[in-house]
């Protein structure tokens, strides 16, 4: 009895076994479409072992990138593709190739000025000038120079063969890990398409015209741009006309000149506020006799930072003022607090607003994406066109520069809030305003600190920027230290701003527990 419990215990076994089999071989078929014994075989192979098994896969050695593209394997075919490209380019510029193309050029160029020089010299002889020795070593150097040349062109013309070669080396060296490496990356995809069904799978005819007809694109126009140079200018310079450059300048200065008739009252107004609050801050710093001004500032170290960071503080203090920077590090610092304030008066309410507005933020991600990805003095152009120069513009472009991580990172700080908390807090009665300050706030706080610490750096970058428009301070020294080649000065000036980021870094981040 005990027997017979054993053989049907075995035979259900075996038959669970076989329904797994016959389950996982359906699976590989319907993930590989084409031959799918072969794979399932291949696939068994490489799940046996934890290494890296190798094997060989015929269609993907000999289509390369193609196979991979169909497949959708997009980052090894486009990897692959380049290393063939640069394969394909070198047999066909041994081959087809005009080697000695450059050294003709070179060699036209030179025979230009060897004629100009020739004429001088039989010039200079006619008339028994004391240059006739400088002229003839010219003319033999120039003579040298072009037999030398040519020398190297007949040189290069005959290596290529031995381009061509390497050529064909590195094309066979792709194929061999192409077909080696295909079925091991097809058979992870297959293992995260198990878990996800959404991946995409088989081998549509999409991918394959789309990865063949890139393959011959690409690696036909590298082979004729790099084997034969010169002869098709459109694969050079991208055709355009002066005329649509033209337009677009005009179009450009038009909007920006509608602008500026049309809404000055508003950029006066801009500038107004930004003034007001910038002489504020002025006052403060420059007027206010320092030792007060550098007593308030080592006691803020101390009270966020601790003795020693206040130590610290009160030495490079003292290194701005022994050294004769005060008055512009205080002028530096009102300049960023303006800014500073600005941004984060303006940034920490919009993300908050945005935190739980999701199509808010997609809207004014890209906004801040482009404020951070343009170069400054590109944006500097209309900020001048709408403000003027002087400190409310560096104001202005300070903002735009350095205005964003407060708002990205309070969204990103208010959107790491666990929902669990969130929703206890909710369950209790909460409001919606003792939601945000009691609950949201207090747990994005040191995110929302981080993005405060981080506009206040970007704008201390933009000290030196900033001066070009007017902006006094130390960046104004900076700017000088570049113009005279004055190294000493600009070392100095840049330690001071050094320290003063230090200094307001360690005051907004405190010991960081």
């Amino acid at each position: 009895m005990s027997v017979l419990t054993e053989n049907v215990a075995l035979d259900e076994r075996n038959q669970a076994a076989d329904a797994l089999e016959a389950e996982r071989r359906d699976n590989v078929a319907t993930f590989v479409r084409t031959h799918p014994e072969y794979y399932a075989e291949q696939f068994d192979k490489i799940g046996k072992h934890a290494k890296f098994t190798p094997t060989f896969n015929l269609m993907a050695g000999l289509f390369g990138p193609i196979w991979f593209g169909a497949r959708g394997l997009w980052n090894w075919a486009v990897a692959f593709l380049v290393v063939e490209a640069i394969g394909f380019v070198r047999i066909a510029l041994g081959l087809f190739g005009d080697l000695g193309a450059a050294a003709r050029d070179r060699i036209a160029s030179i025979e230009g000025t060897l004629e100009l020089r020739r004429k001088q010299l039989a010039a200079a002889i006619e008339n028994k000038s004391d240059k006739v020795d400088v002229y003839d070593r010219t003319v033999r150097s120039l003579e040298d120079a072009i037999g030398g040349i040519r020398l190297e062109a007949e040189q290069l013309q005959d290596q290529g063969v031995w381009i061509a070669l390497s050529g064909l080396v590195i094309l066979i060296i792709a194929k061999a890990v192409q077909s080696t490496a295909a079925n091991t990356v097809l058979e992870n995809r297959f293992s995260e398409w198990l878990s996800d069904k959404t991946i995409r799978y088989g081998m549509p005819v999409r991918d394959m015209a789309l990865s063949a007809v890139f393959m011959v694109v690409i690696v036909g126009v590298a082979m004729l741009h790099y084997s034969f140079p010169g002869t098709y200018p459109l694969l050079s310079d991208f055709p355009t006309l002066p005329e649509i450059r033209l337009t677009a300048i005009s179009w450009v200065e038009a909007f920006f000149s509608f602008a500026v008739t049309n809404g000055d009252a508003l950029f006066d107004l801009i500038t107004y506020f930004i003034r007001l609050m910038l002489d504020g801050l002025e006052l403060i710093f420059v007027q206010t006799p320092w030792i007060v001004i550098a007593s308030f500032i080592i006691l803020l170290t101390w009270l966020s930072a601790g003795v020693s960071t206040a130590i610290f503080s009160g030495a490079f203090l003292a290194y701005m003022g022994l050294l004769g920077f005060w008055e512009k590090a205080m002028t530096t610092l009102a300049l960023l607090g303006t800014a500073a304030c600005l941004s984060i008066v303006i940034g920490i309410p919009l993300g908050m607003l945005c935190a739980r507005r999701h199509r808010l933020y997609s809207f004014i991600q890209p906004i801040m994406d482009f404020m951070q990805t343009m170069p400054a003095f590109v944006f500097m152009i209309p900020v001048i066109a709408f403000f003027g120069t002087g400190k409310p513009a560096a104001v202005v472009t300070t903002m735009i520069f350095g205005g964003t991580p407060v708002v990205r990172l309070t969204v990103l700080g208010l959107r790491g809030v666990p929902e669990h908390v969130r929703e206890a807090a909710i369950s209790f009665g909460a409001s919606k305003w003792y939601l945000l300050t009691k609950v949201d706030l207090p747990l994005a706080a040191p995110s929302i600190r981080a993005g405060i610490n981080q506009t206040i750096m970007l704008s201390l970058a933009m000290v030196v920027v900033a001066s070009l428009i007017g902006a006094k301070g130390l960046g104004e020294d900076v700017l000088e230290a570049l113009q005279y080649a004055n190294v000493g000065q600009g070392i100095l000036a840049g330690f001071s701003i050094l320290f003063c980021a230090m200094i307001l870094d360690r005051i907004v981040q405190g010991k960081r527990k």
